[in-house]
């Protein structure tokens, strides 16, 4: 593809957020039962205003991967994304990884999802990213699903090895894995012969920010490509209540550096160049 460029000849790349809460990150499933998801305090809202107020003063436009169970319950929010000028696109309906699931499962999960999205926002919704990216070589038949479920982009694939999930081995750049429907990695670098990752969540918070710079600048400049870059609304709120439960290296992966997410995040906006996921690969928007 002939990546969009801004006035200044800069790449533009995808900025995407996972629009969920604390409590449902697939590294506590085991500790935080969805049964009790309706009575934890939930932090959603106020973080994902205190992002749209950074977006807002940056002048950068998002995509917002969105559960249908949050927008069932906070259908204001949806609006106010919607109405700030940003796409909202699909995480599934209440966060099942993909790999948990059968064919009929899945598919009823992100129809179900779309549908409430669309009915709540108002617009068409043509983006699905699978929750911890939990689509790879056991499950393919999944791209299927979410082409027969009406959707036009899916970002549900991270080229890197990891121990929850990974198809290190798949493109890294956006291709067509069904007709019809275009599969947009997360951002990557490739050396030493192995993919490593440049596109967000908990590496960002991790590694120096100047690594995460030199990464998307290797994309855009070497590989001539745009970068898919995500994060989540917990990772700028540091007061989030602690679960307790998860073992050391889950509780070390969710709350490393949150505070220092927002700056950090500051310094990413303005220096590339950020839009919507449809706007970005598929040409459009509204």
């Amino acid at each position: 593809m002939n990546p969009r460029t801004a006035h200044d000849g800069a790449i533009v790349n995808a900025l995407t957020i996972d629009v969920e809460d604390y409590f449902q990150v697939s590294a506590f499933s085991e500790h935080v039962q969805r049964s009790t998801w309706e009575t934890q305090p939930s932090r959603v809202e106020a973080n994902i205003d205190r992002i749209l107020t950074l977006l807002s003063g940056a002048n950068v436009r998002a995509t917002f991967f969105t559960l249908g169970w949050i927008a069932d319950r906070y259908p204001g929010l949806i609006r106010r994304i919607f109405e700030g000028g940003h796409e909202i696109a699909s995480h599934g309906y209440d966060h099942h990884r993909a790999t948990d699931q059968g064919y009929g499962a899945f598919l009823a999960d992100i129809r179900l999802a779309k549908a409430v999205l669309e009915d709540v926002s108002g617009s068409e919704i043509k983006g699905y990213r699978a929750p911890s990216f939990s689509i790879g070589r056991r499950n393919v038949w999944a791209f299927d699903c979410i082409a027969d479920a009406g959707y036009r982009y899916s970002s549900s694939v991270y080229p890197i090895r990891h121990d929850h999930y990974g198809m290190p081995d798949a493109p890294r750049f956006a291709h067509e894995a069904r007709t019809g429907l275009l599969e947009i990695p997360v951002a990557t670098v490739r050396l030493l012969s192995s993919n490593w990752p440049a596109g967000g969540g908990g590496y960002f918070r991790l590694l120096p920010y100047c690594i995460s710079r030199w990464s998307i600048r290797r994309v855009n400049a070497v590989d001539r490509q745009p970068a898919m870059f995500y994060f989540h609304p917990w990772e700028l709120d540091p007061d989030q209540p602690r679960i307790e439960g998860p073992g050391l290296k889950s509780r070390f992966r969710h709350y490393l550096n949150l505070r220092r997410m927002a700056p950090r995040l500051s310094h990413l906006l303005d220096d590339f160049r950020w839009d919507r996921v449809d706007r970005v690969f598929l040409g459009g928007g509204g």
